[in-house]
Order: C-alpha cells, then structure tokens, then sequence
C-alpha cells in the first residue's frame, strides 16, 4: 500500500490570459508539455481545425482542470497526449521526452465506467496489472487492501451490477491509478453521476490525488467541479481550440467542502464563466471525435 504523500502547498504565479506557442523545449519542472499542438480533421475545403497552437506546461503532481464549451476540442486534445491520435502539428512531452502517437504511457479514464460485467470488482480492478505482467494471484493481493482503504470494501467479490453508480466510478478509477503512470487523464469522470454523488466523489479524488502524487489532468463541464478540484485552470476558446486563459486557483489545500461558499471560489468561478462566454458564441457543426 502506498504511504500517503502530502502534496506541496501550491502558490502559483498569475499568467497571461492568451499563451502562445512558447519555447519548444518543457519547463524544468513540467511533468506533461505540449508544445504548439493543432490538429486538423479532414483535407482541403473541408478541413476542420479542432485544436490549434496550444501550450501548455502541467507540473509535476499537479491537478489541472481543462474547460471549455462543447466542440473547442477538449477531447480531440486528450486523444493526442494519449497517444491515440497524432497531432497534426506540435509535440507532446512527457519528462521532456517526445511521446506523440505512442499509446499507453499515461493512464486514460473516460466518463463511463467500463467495467466488465463478467470479472469481479477486485478482477476489474487489478486489469491493468494483470495486462501488465503481474500474476493475478498476486494482483489482488495488491488491490484488496487499497479497496478497503478508499471505499471499496466489502464489494471486491462482487460483480459490476452490484455497485451504485459512484461506486462503480471508484472500481473505475482505482483500476486508472493501478496501471502505475505517472500522468492520469479523466475525461468527465463524474459527469453521469447526480449532484450529491459527485461532490462526494470529488472530495474522494482529492484524496487519492494527495495520497498518491500523481500528475492528473480533468476535462469537465462543471466549472463548480473545476475550482474545487484544480491547482490551475485552462480555458479553451470556441473551436478551434486555444488556450484563451490559464487562471491559478488560489485556494488552500487540504480543500474542505465549506470552501465552496469562500468569496475566493466565488471569484474564480466567476472569472471562468466569463472567460467562457465572452468568446465569439459563433461556432460551426462538431466534426466526428472534435469534443
């Protein structure tokens, strides 16, 4: 089992609310650089940018929150810094290494569960160990103590069907933390679940987040979700995608929940919603895969 790890205290610089390209080379203590990133969907009369020029530099054991309106790309972007698509143009690093079409360096979590209705709770937690070399005997040795600890105790033997919808969001995202990447993607993770779950469930991410030390990355549409959760938040324009702000939040940690009445929250959350709806509301058809 892990032994908790108490993250730095964060007192971020204020940035500039429009980034451009930037050097070419990561920040010395950026985790996940992405430099001068586009990508271009089709060919010709027809070619839709979904993402243009984006730059971004995300420290080491950090929690960054992207937002941005539908179609600016926000998913479009995860795909590349997943490896899964390769950018049109620009470079994705990762430790200063370029990681661009390489698939399975970081950990990628989508909105729904995925969880294999045949395995057990402990089964489908432990996939990504078990695709990983470890035995399986050895692998749920591994995962049974770290279910009790965030939650899960008690189901391990159970099947999917058995979980709420929460629980399942947890199996889902202790699976992501055990496959050992260093960088976690979530992309909506919480965005089915009703509101009193997911706040629930953001207070249980931070937790994790703390006591492992990762470097997370989280695309949502709930800008309340945002603020509570995020180191720093990045705001996307209308498509094509660029970033049109990058707003530290200034908020203490460890977060308790009273902190979402704080004129601070209050503040930031404001200065958001105005980043995302002064943008040029025009914005033509969603391409396939520009979310």
């Amino acid at each position: 089992m892990p032994e908790p790890r108490r993250l730095h205290d964060p007192t971020p610089e204020p940035r500039a609310d429009h980034v451009g390209a930037g050097a070419s080379a990561a920040a010395p203590d950026a985790k996940l650089s992405l430099r001068d990133v586009s990508h271009v969907f089709g060919s010709g009369a027809g070619a839709i940018t979904a993402v243009e020029g984006i730059a971004i530099d995300i420290p080491v054991r950090s929690l960054v929150s992207v937002i941005g309106r539908s179609g600016c790309g926000k998913t479009t972007l995860f795909n590349i810094v997943a490896g899964l698509l390769r950018p049109t143009r620009g470079r994705v690093l990762l430790d200063g290494e370029d990681i661009g079409g390489r698939a399975g360096l970081v950990s990628y979590m989508l909105q729904k569960d995925l969880l294999l209705p045949w395995r057990t709770v402990v089964d489908n937690v432990v996939l990504g160990l078990e695709l990983g070399g470890m035995r399986m005997a050895e692998a749920r040795a591994h995962a049974r103590p770290l279910m009790r600890r965030y939650g899960l105790g008690g189901f391990e033997d159970q099947y999917p069907a058995a979980l709420s919808g929460g629980m399942r969001q947890r199996a889902a995202l202790l699976r992501t933390l055990l496959c050992d990447r260093d960088v976690i993607l979530l992309d909506e993770p919480f965005g089915a679940l009703d509101a009193q779950t997911r706040f629930s469930m953001q207070e249980w991410l931070l937790a994790l987040w703390q006591d492992f030390g990762r470097t997370i990355v989280l695309v949502t549409h709930d800008v309340d979700e945002a603020v509570f959760l995020s180191d720093e938040i990045v705001v996307l324009s209308p498509r094509p995608g660029r970033v049109r702000a990058r707003l530290p939040v200034a908020l203490p940690r460890p977060r308790a929940r009273s902190i979402v009445t704080s004129a601070e929250f209050a503040r930031t959350k404001e200065r958001c919603l105005d980043l995302l709806f002064d943008a040029d509301p025009a914005a033509s058809p969603e391409p396939p895969g520009a979310r």
